[in-house]
């Protein structure tokens, strides 16, 4: 299939490409941007007058609940949420039931994921034997089955011992730690940002100082070991500012945010709405601002959807027994599009955070659209505002804190190597 793009805005940050090029793609390939291939002729040509051309993105964070837990969500439904939202690359974190923490799971997942044709998926394997944070997994066998990181989910290695021989391990083979920095105890049972939002709503409060007293461990043991360490979903402006004394020192550390929380603070909970009960929680407005901050000093590498799908059941529950999560993939695009345009950032620096930073953090061959790659393509209109109707979305899990929101970004079409398989 021969495919011609003309007339869009194409926008590749890693590239360095900002402008109108028409795009030819053949055997699945981006063959040439700019001027056409001698004799090439299109089977189907996509007129992209008006709208943006970008790679597909790359979302570090979306579970997809398969296998173990089907009654959320189940692949095929998550995956053309991803491709309706533009993401053609993502990352599963290893909390399904089983744990991704035996090389089979990990081969029966992929496998299952390519059968589908749409986005492509890349397994994070536990650290340790069923994220219990005690026997260190094996790795190295996990890699070998597709693995592309390691991660523990939402759950802590209370351990520092275990938490040092896993980042030693990780740094032998050049491994990638990706962790959520949250002092386990300090946060126990509590739902909400230990502020005054929640002292009034009598809900147990989860401090800053969780995010900040696991994220120096989590530091100092990175720098001892010398490990590649991703710091999942920050949430705090104490932890931007020791990110980026990390950084300023040299550690191997990147970290990413959720888009949840460039955009919400803890006064969004004051109606007890479930679908903020979120992981880490939502925080002030501060801490909000620090984020900003953060990404456009480049402290912060990218930004996530931190897709999590929950059932009907598990939200309509009081908020503090509420399951935690909120569906992200269809909204990754148009929430990052809405923050751009608030805190006036360039669309194509804005892009970079949702593709190629997040793809050089998995270290995978995604998001960009260099000559000869696969064609992952985005084709959105960045000035069509839509109506978020939770009801309407692919994505089996309809939990989100966004419904009935008018945003900017209205995905149009998504190609994955050189196939079309979304088309609005």
């Amino acid at each position: 299939m021969k495919i011609h793009i003309k007339n869009g805005h194409v926008i590749d940050p890693k590239n360095n490409i900002d402008s109108k090029l028409d795009i030819f793609i053949a055997a699945g390939k981006i063959l040439s941007i700019g001027q056409a291939p001698d004799g090439f002729i299109a089977n189907q040509t996509i007129d992209a007058s008006n709208l943006i051309v970008c790679s597909g993105l790359v979302d570090l964070s979306a579970r997809l609940r398969e296998p173990g837990e089907e009654y959320k969500a189940r692949l095929a439904s998550e995956l053309q949420a991803a491709v309706a939202g533009g993401i053609t690359s993502l990352a599963c974190p290893p909390d399904t039931d089983p744990v991704l923490d035996e090389p089979g799971l990990v081969e029966m997942l992929k496998h299952r994921a390519k059968q589908h044709g749409l986005a492509h998926v890349y397994p994070l394997g536990a650290v340790t034997r069923q994220l219990q944070g005690k026997a260190l997994a094996e790795m190295s066998e996990l890699y070998a089955a597709g693995c592309v990181g390691f991660s523990q989910a939402n759950e802590a290695i209370t351990d520092t011992q275990v938490l040092w021989r896993a980042m030693e391990y990780a740094a032998t083979f050049g491994f990638t730690l990706f962790l959520h920095a949250e002092e386990p105890f300090l946060a126990a049972n509590g739902v909400a940002h230990d502020g005054e939002v929640a002292t009034r709503l009598g809900l147990k409060g989860i401090p800053s100082a969780a995010e900040a007293l696991a994220l120096a461990s989590i530091l100092r043991i990175a720098q001892e070991t010398g490990a590649k360490v991703h710091i999942s979903r920050l949430s705090t402006a104490e932890g931007v500012n020791m990110i980026r004394a990390a950084k300023a020192q040299g550690l191997k550390v990147s970290c990413d945010v959720s888009v949840n929380h460039l955009h919400l603070t803890e006064h969004d909970i004051a109606y007890f709405d479930a679908n903020c009960h979120l992981k880490p929680p939502l925080r002030t407005q501060r801490d909000k601002d620090a984020l900003t901050a953060g990404l456009k000093d480049g402290t912060i590498d990218a930004i996530c959807s931190d897709h999590t799908p929950v059932d009907d059941d598990a939200k309509i529950a009081p908020f503090a027994e509420a399951e935690i999560g909120a569906t992200g993939l269809e909204l990754l695009l148009p929430l990052t599009v809405k923050w751009a345009q608030q805190e006036n950032i360039p669309l194509a620096r804005a892009l970079s955070f949702i593709t190629h930073a997040p793809a050089n953090i998995l270290a995978v061959p995604a998001g960009s659209l260099t000559l000869d790659s696969d064609a992952d393509i985005c084709l959105f209109d960045a000035n069509e505002y839509w109506k978020i109707d939770a009801a309407q979305l692919k994505s089996q899990g309809k939990n989100t804190p966004f419904n009935g929101f008018e945003l900017p970004g209205k995905n149009k079409y998504t190609l994955v190597r050189g196939q079309i398989v979304y088309q609005s």
